[in-house]
């Protein structure tokens, strides 16, 4: 009994090994080779900047979806691009440079603690209280944009973040990690930013921060370009249109600003004055 009951095991493993060996023939399905060319031209940080899961689903798409474009990670850069359009057979395409921005000045608007928070160091855990600065949109400093940063492109000085421009690529981890939403993308070539994410307006802003946008519109109605607007509580600008305007943005909408909060620097210059402040 005890051999037979061995040769049937035997039988049904054998005959399982036939029918999986067959199947695995038969239900195969064919592996585009420019997948694996295209993976190996991406740089392998799986920072989700490309709007996929990692590099190897966005390898993928890029391959078999006419739609998704060949310049789409933005680790890489034009160089990686004009590899995938090459493997592709697509444009490799003209993406502006762009880069992550802090909107919070709270240290220049003397902006004070609520409360001393002694919780666990992380601006998500701090929110569940309540933010402990008296602004709540303002930058809480415990670093969460840093830690998931996968670029090392972030550092924090006297309680905020700042951006090392020289090593950002842009993939938004920042922004999506951030509870207030102070991270932003904005394009390398950017030349008037708004240094303000708060939500509320007029008095509310001036009680906690010197510098804080009220919303008075004064920017909105001056702009020739008209390409600064108020969405969703805060002052959002168009970039694209504002650097096609061409106008010196000295002589319109940073001049109009009566908090000083709306600045003629770009991006990338503001970032590095805000890195020469944290360091003096």
């Amino acid at each position: 009994m005890i051999t037979s009951s061995i040769l049937v095991m035997f039988g049904l493993g054998l005959a399982c090994a036939v029918v999986l060996s067959v199947a695995s023939k038969l239900l195969a399905v064919e592996e585009d080779p420019r997948v694996e060319a295209v993976l190996d031209a991406l740089p392998g940080a799986n920072c989700g900047g490309c709007g996929f899961a990692g590099c190897e689903s966005y390898a993928a798409a890029a391959v078999r979806d006419p739609d998704v474009p060949a310049d789409r990670c933005c680790a890489g850069g034009p160089d990686v691009a004009a590899k995938i359009a090459e493997l592709t057979g697509k444009a490799a395409g003209s993406a502006e440079p762009m880069v992550a921005f802090r909107r919070c000045a709270k240290s220049e608007g003397n902006v004070a603690k609520r409360y001393d928070y002694q919780g666990v160091p992380s601006c998500a855990a701090a929110k569940l209280l309540g933010s402990p600065d008296a602004c709540s949109y303002s930058c809480i400093g415990l670093g969460d944009c840093m830690r998931a940063c996968p670029f090392d492109a972030m550092y924090m000085a006297h309680g905020m973040v700042h951006v090392i421009t020289e090593k950002c690529t842009a993939c938004g981890t920042c922004v999506s990690t951030c509870p207030n939403h102070v991270m932003q993308i904005v394009p390398q070539a950017a030349r008037v930013m708004v240094l303000c994410s708060s939500l509320d307006k007029g008095k509310a802003v001036s009680e906690v921060c010197e510098v804080g946008c009220i919303s008075c519109m004064k920017c909105v109605k001056e702009c020739p370009a008209k390409c600064i607007a108020l969405e969703g509580g805060k002052i959002h600008i168009d970039h694209t249109a504002c650097l096609a305007y061409g106008s010196s943005c000295q002589e319109v909408c940073a001049e109009k600003c009566p908090r000083g909060i709306l600045r003629c620097l770009g991006a990338a210059a503001a970032a590095r004055v805000q890195e020469a402040e944290a360091a003096a």
